[in-house]
């Protein structure tokens, strides 16, 4: 039986509002013989069922088995050209590209002159709005019509659109590169996250200059920019030059402010622009900018600036929660963020199908977080626990590793001293078998390993000894990555000064806005 989490069709149903099947079935009934369809029957049925049961569908004698497979194809077809009609669904690009079929279907029937004024109409409207891919399309639809039906409208009319064609050829050749660049180096970044040494850091550099295109800034439309500016700050986050980082995520949201229309055409680069604005301003540990990029943020969905659709409602969860807690790690304010424990979770529920579980583990990791920093260490182990049984996360190596580290302090806070054993145990033949074992790691492991062989009037001497070993590491390039997950030196000064870690951060915070 498939697995109802991976039925395209079922996820696909469920994911309808009220008016968008209602607007279905509407779209089914205005074809005579369609009211009782087979299509429309399985639609009815999956809508009223929880989970996908197939066997409950040939019971039901809608459908054959042998039938079955095409019949949801159908289904989904049909459904998809609902949607399509749906104005709540257009966007320009829709639009945009309605028009041009519209004008191919001019074209066929030999009505030349107006398909031409179609196309003229769609390629204005598609370099107003950087849909230069389209306008290329346009353009060369229009150059097989001149060169079948001469208007004379224009004597140079076969210049003027080789001239359109050539500049929109070398433009989308230059976007092109730029959007393969940022996405090979964003797959690296999801892969491997930060570069580990020297070796590492010059072979990205290499990579990244060797595929960087010759660019004149000034020449480059709001697509181009964008394309860029995303490149660049892949590199940055990759080298952990978190200033480099604000750097082009500022440069990335400043193209919306200068541009505010781009934010309904292109509301997804506009919320993930400022979410890595606030993972930046996060790690140079900027708070008031902080607080007030996430308050514009929150303001401009709570608005509708951003266009609210199935899309953009579950990414604009994404970076407002996991900015929320970064907020109150940023702060220290551990006690008053666990009110979003719940929420965070409900909202998880409620977008079960269209989050990927590498979100939801960021979500645990930095729940866990949350608790470890409240004191709260036994609901810390018990959202550890979540990503360390999950053996199906393939990527963030780091955020498995540190996982385990965090997990080993959370246990000995508890107090929890056998379990501690098997944990250190579990985690060293972990961390071996990942082959990432740096230095902050490797002290860590050694000093809770040794923590048995302590005696109590010992443990404050051992904790500053330990301090004394990480603290250089904190400006470290290939170390620090470590203080970016867990801020070790801040549980060490709390055990060192026998204050909560909560009360520590919000002293190094207070420093900071002096």
């Amino acid at each position: 039986m498939p697995n109802p989490q991976k039925e395209s069709l079922f996820i696909l149903i469920k994911s309808l509002s009220k008016s968008e099947k209602r607007q279905f079935k509407l779209y089914v009934g205005r074809f005579e013989g369609n009211v009782n369809s087979k299509f429309l029957a399985l639609f009815t049925f999956l809508d009223k069922s929880q989970t996908y049961d197939e066997q409950a569908i040939l019971k039901k004698k809608i459908v054959t088995k042998q039938q079955l497979s095409n019949l949801k194809a159908n289904l989904y077809k049909q459904i998809l050209k609902s949607l399509r009609l749906n104005p709540a669904q257009h966007n320009i690009r829709i639009v945009i590209r309605e028009q041009l079929d519209y004008a191919t279907i001019l074209y066929n029937k030999g009505l030349y002159t107006q398909s031409l004024k179609l196309l003229d109409k769609a390629k204005i409207l598609a370099l107003e709005h950087e849909e230069k891919n389209v306008a290329y399309e346009i353009v060369e639809l229009e150059k097989i019509i001149e060169t079948q039906y001469i208007t004379r409208s224009m004597a140079s009319r076969a210049d003027e659109l080789s001239a359109e064609a050539k500049t929109l050829s070398i433009q989308n050749t230059l976007t092109s590169k730029l959007s393969n660049l940022s996405l090979e180096l964003y797959g690296l970044l999801l892969k491997v996250g930060y570069v580990k040494n020297e070796e590492d850091h010059k072979e990205i550099t290499a990579y990244f200059n060797s595929r960087m295109p010759e660019i004149a800034v000034e020449t480059l439309g709001f697509r181009e920019k964008l394309w860029l500016y995303k490149a660049h700050l892949w590199y940055s986050f990759l080298t952990q030059d978190f200033l480099s980082s604000y750097k082009y995520s500022y440069k990335w949201v400043s193209l919306f402010t200068e541009s505010p229309k781009m934010k309904e055409i292109h509301p997804v680069f506009y919320l993930k622009g400022n979410h890595y604005l606030l993972e930046s301003l996060f790690y140079i540990k900027h708070e008031v900018k902080f607080k007030e990029v996430l308050l514009q943020l929150e303001h401009d969905i709570a608005h509708d600036i951003v266009p609210q659709n199935d899309n953009t409602k579950v990414l604009s969860f994404l970076y407002v929660y996991m900015n929320k807690l970064n907020y109150h790690f940023l702060t220290g304010t551990f006690s008053e963020g666990l009110y979003l424990v719940d929420e965070v979770n409900e909202r998880i529920a409620s977008f079960e199908n269209r989050i990927d579980e590498h979100h939801v583990m960021i979500f645990y990791y930095k729940i866990a977080s949350l608790y470890f920093g409240a004191g709260d260490n036994k609901n810390c182990i018990e959202y550890l626990q979540k990503i360390i049984r999950n053996k199906s996360l393939k990527v963030r190596e780091d955020l498995l590793c540190f996982s385990r580290i965090l997990n080993l302090v959370a246990h000995y806070e508890l107090g929890m001293d056998y379990h501690l054993e098997s944990q250190l145990k579990s985690t060293y033949k972990y961390l071996l078998k990942m082959d990432d074992l740096h230095e902050v790691q490797k002290e860590m492991i050694a000093f809770l390993k040794g923590l048995g062989n302590i005696y109590p009037n010992q443990i404050k001497k051992a904790f500053e000894t330990l301090h004394a070993k990480l603290k250089p590491f904190e400006d470290d390039p290939y170390e620090r990555r470590a203080f970016l997950y867990l801020d070790i030196l801040s549980w060490l000064e709390s055990n060192i000064e026998n204050k909560p870690v909560a009360e520590i951060i919000q002293a190094k915070a207070k420093l900071l806005l002096r």
